[in-house]
């Protein structure tokens, strides 16, 4: 068996017997052991009663974090014309239409977030099979598939956060860096959690929320009691 390292060592034992903490407590707990030589993201992990093999019960949304994401986020936007200059005026990181397809197709996504102006969408289907797996094929329903780019570039850059459930009914997602004061990373926790909330699609019968976890990037995870996340 592997020899642990002082600082796994340590955080383990800091998490020792300790499950179904408050939001507060959890993020306190955390931050106290995120110690890596970087700053890491602290992660939420939500387990939903939901089965998104059907479609009554897939669950898919996105958020505005109160307090952003504290990553730096990577923008390309499929426009032409006014759009593509409105993009690229707005921060965009690469804007493009045939050009960009091209690049992609080459196996070249030097990015985070993908937008594209309706009539971009028979280019950009072509990519359908390269996005898609990725999570970032643009959709309508998450804001990315829009004529207003400059507002989803804006929202993008400023701590916009997608999510969509996995196979076997898990959420996650990165809600704020262990740099963040205590008081905003539960902001942005409850912000996440709700928006989840909110998406309970119709198909899901029984508990919808199941269990919630966070994490740092390098340190272990603990539960989170849900009434608490769920609090205003």
């Amino acid at each position: 068996m592997a020899k642990l390292g002082k600082r796994t060592k340590a955080a383990r034992e800091a998490f020792a017997g300790k499950s179904n903490l408050t939001v507060e407590d959890a993020v306190s707990l955390i931050k106290g052991n995120a110690n890596a030589k970087f700053d890491e993201t602290i992660e939420i992990s939500m387990n939903l009663g939901v089965d998104p093999r059907h479609a009554d019960q897939m669950v898919r949304g996105v958020v505005g974090l109160p307090n952003g994401t504290g990553k730096d986020v990577r923008v390309a936007v499929f426009a032409r014309g006014p759009k593509a200059e409105e993009a690229q005026a707005a921060g965009a990181d690469i804007v493009g239409a045939e050009d960009l397809m091209e690049t992609i197709q080459g196996g070249t996504i030097d990015f985070d977030r993908c937008i594209a102006t309706p009539d971009m969408m028979p280019i950009v289907g072509r990519l359908g099979k390269v996005l898609g797996p990725r999570n970032l094929m643009p959709n309508p329903k998450v804001g990315t598939v829009t004529m207003d780019v400059a507002e989803a570039v804006k929202n993008a850059k400023g701590g916009e956060v997608q999510f969509k459930v996995e196979k076997a009914g898990v959420v996650h997602a990165g809600v704020g860096k262990a740099s963040f004061d205590e008081a905003k990373l539960v902001e942005n926790i409850r912000a996440f959690v709700g928006a989840v909330a909110k998406a309970k699609p119709s198909g899901s019968k029984g508990t919808y929320m199941k269990k919630v976890s966070l994490s740092s990037t390098m340190g272990p995870g603990v539960s989170v009691d849900v009434d608490s996340a769920v609090a205003e």
